[in-house]
């Protein structure tokens, strides 16, 4: 049996304000004659579809268009899908009647029995191969928010504890690790002889790589990641989203696909890729990358001097000085990076002049300052420091101190409310 695994699509994703409507439809392109060319019996999107919770209605044609594609040209493929931290669980999942008839199952929240325990079945989607039988069953977990799994009733044993109690993280990470273990305990009940369990979920693993500068912090920072010895050894795959770089967490059969697009210059070094994973019976048999190819090319520039950055911006090295017949949406984006022994207010205009004739879009300009400064008074770019890293840096300026742990959990949540409510762009 054959499964495609991708993840973090970020469809609607706005990059430094402009649009990148045409990346994402030539990924989407390429994965439609992917799937035509290799014949995968499922496809599956473990989570961050789109890029906010409320993405606009080009990047839901997206999605759609794609998913109705993917069927007419495989209609025996199954696909599922589960939302991750930047989606609308409600969203993902209002169209799942329709979905069905794409023979798509889509999940994008956790609902509760009166007794207190997670209702797993409704996550548990059975995989065929083509001639209809069941080869393999998806254990699909949306990514699970703070709100879903704490507070909820504990078993027995929990109850009885009389430690003292769990910090924020603490609660949160508990409720996700009960919802996942009963969804692999009802998984594996379910399965019979011959069929293997493949688990997916949005979430963050110990030692797993981040991308720092494009990934938003999850709540509490890193307190909410979780131990790859959760999956079970039953478990013949584990399909993960959430991180950008596509990597294996802790053993072979456990690996989060990366994001289709770099989302940030940051991710410009490494590949960008889905898997292509073959079962055997109930064991996990290969797993192969298969490159994306890239739509539009990401260049960075410096840093150097601001000499050094005129002379590489006007000279051929970068791109030719004739003018591209391409459509302005297939430039490359650029990023400068300049050392200043002063500010300098005509900087953007000296930087556009020489890149005259270029077909490049400049999207970003950061500067450093190369004089001598006082000791912990080293001068950074704001575009360099996250909020939260401002906040906290503003914070032990004032105070002295570094904020406590409370403060900077506060912070999180906040800086995740705005993100979930940017509003809509409508056009691509």
């Amino acid at each position: 049996m054959k499964l495609i695994h991708t993840a973090d699509w970020h469809l609607g994703q706005r990059f430094h304000g402009q649009s990148r409507h045409n990346e994402h439809r030539h990924f989407l392109d390429w994965l439609l004659e992917t799937l035509s060319a290799r014949e995968p019996d499922a496809l599956l999107i473990a989570g961050d579809i789109f890029d906010v919770i409320n993405p606009s209605m080009a990047a839901q044609s997206l999605l759609y268009d794609f998913l109705i594609g993917a069927h007419e040209r495989l209609p025996q493929l199954t696909i599922v899908m589960i939302a991750g931290n930047h989606d609308s669980g409600t969203r993902i999942e209002l169209p799942a009647p329709l979905l069905r008839r794409l023979n798509t199952h889509a999940l994008g929240r956790i609902i509760w029995h009166d007794s207190g325990e997670p209702d797993v079945d409704r996550l548990i989607v059975p995989l065929p191969d083509r001639h209809g039988t069941i080869r393999a069953w998806c254990l699909a977990l949306p990514f699970l928010r703070p709100a879903e799994v704490t507070g909820r009733t504990c078993d027995a044993s929990s109850q009885d504890n009389e430690e003292a109690p769990e910090t924020a993280g603490d609660s949160y990470v508990h409720g996700m690790v009960r919802v996942h273990e009963a969804l692999f305990e009802a998984g594996i009940k379910k399965r019979r002889p011959g069929q293997a369990l493949i688990a997916m979920s949005h979430a963050h693993l110990h030692g797993a790589s981040v991308s720092e500068h494009s990934e938003r912090p999850i709540v509490i920072g890193g307190e909410e990641s979780l131990s790859a010895s959760l999956f079970p050894a039953e478990i013949a795959y584990v399909a993960l989203g959430h991180l950008h770089k596509p990597q294996r967490v802790g053993s072979d059969h456990i690996r989060y696909s990366g994001s289709p697009l770099a989302m940030d210059f940051s991710e410009n070094r490494y590949p960008h890729q889905v898997l292509d994973i073959t079962l055997e019976g109930e064991h996990l048999k290969e797993v192969t990358a298969l490159p994306i190819p890239r739509a539009v090319a990401m260049h960075r520039v410096g840093p150097l001097t601001l000499d050094d950055v005129l002379d590489t911006l006007a000279g051929p090295d970068l791109l030719d000085d004739t003018p591209t017949e391409l459509p302005r949406e297939q430039w490359p984006w650029l990023d400068v990076r300049v050392v200043l022994d002063a500010p300098r207010v005509d900087l953007r205009p000296l930087i556009e002049r020489a890149l005259t004739n270029k077909a490049v879009r400049l999207v970003s300009i950061t500067t450093q300052v190369s004089r001598v400064q006082a000791p912990h008074e080293d001068h950074e770019s704001l575009d360099a420091l996250g909020p939260a890293d401002l906040f906290s840096r503003t914070w032990a300026r004032e105070y002295g101190d570094l904020p406590p742990e409370e403060v900077m959990h506060d912070v999180q949540t906040l800086l995740q409310t705005l993100l979930d409510d940017e509003p809509p762009e409508e056009n691509p």
